[in-house]
């Protein structure tokens, strides 16, 4: 039966699994924007990747694009796992009615004018998150950008892990074991598809990736817990981490 979604309690997980309903900011701009090839540099997702270059001082547009695709996968991803773990059920997010504003500070934050939930299982969680979303994301990206695909799987695969890894410390913390039962099994689940399989190696809730989403390369930047890397490119030491 379709419920309303409880989004303070999947926001209890953690940052990425907050979604925000009611009237967006007015910059705010439909998913389905982001995910379409607009000419231009006007469009929200050409806005927030050149955002993103100015602030973090990259070297090149490609390493914020591909923090901004990791920055939208790590949203999406979660919010769709949290509700699955707490409600059996996935949130209605089509593209179409999904607000995001690509100027805000906190760029991965969504909005719904309702949150609303529809029945779930393991396909449908593949189909609305990567079907709705991060598979035409990573098309624009790949053919404006040139951003290689397995870099671009690579980041979904790392994002899905993360907040696999998120949801299971808040059933740990909160003495929700049958929680990180149902994220495990919804885990495997999805990451048996051949493509998610291929973008890292999984053991329990640790992850090692095969690409690397290009952090290093932000001025100061290290490598990322889960990256294939041990230490930046070029290095001669280990370098910083980037928290997993």
């Amino acid at each position: 039966m379709v419920q309303d979604l409880d989004t303070a309690a999947l926001a209890d997980i953690g940052g990425f699994f907050a979604l925000r309903t009611g009237r967006p900011p007015r910059a705010a701009r439909p998913l389905t924007e982001a995910y379409a090839l607009v000419p231009g540099g006007s469009d929200p997702l050409a806005v927030r990747v050149g955002l993103v270059t100015r602030r973090i001082g990259a070297p090149e547009a490609r390493v914020a694009v591909s923090l901004v695709q990791l920055g939208l996968a790590a949203r999406i991803w979660s919010l769709h796992l949290g509700a699955a773990v707490l409600h059996g059920a996935l949130p209605d997010l089509d593209p179409a009615r999904v607000r995001w504003d690509p100027e805000a500070a906190t760029g991965e934050d969504l909005w719904v004018a309702e949150a609303r939930l529809l029945p779930a299982d393991p396909e449908a969680v593949d189909r609305a998150v990567r079907g709705r979303h991060l598979d035409p994301l990573a098309a624009v990206l790949h053919r404006r950008y040139g951003l290689a695909e397995g870099l671009l799987h690579g980041n979904s695969g790392s994002a899905l892990a993360g907040a696999l890894r998120e949801v299971d410390r808040w059933a740990h913390r909160t003495g929700r074991p049958e929680a990180a039962a149902r994220a495990r099994a919804l885990g495997d689940a999805l990451f048996a598809d051949p493509l998610l399989a291929a973008t890292g190696h999984r053991e329990g809730t640790a992850f090692r990736r095969r690409s690397c989403c290009l952090y290093y390369r932000v001025p100061g930047g290290g490598v990322c817990g889960d990256c294939c890397f041990t230490r930046p490119p070029g290095t001669a030491g280990p370098g910083p981490v980037r928290g997993s």
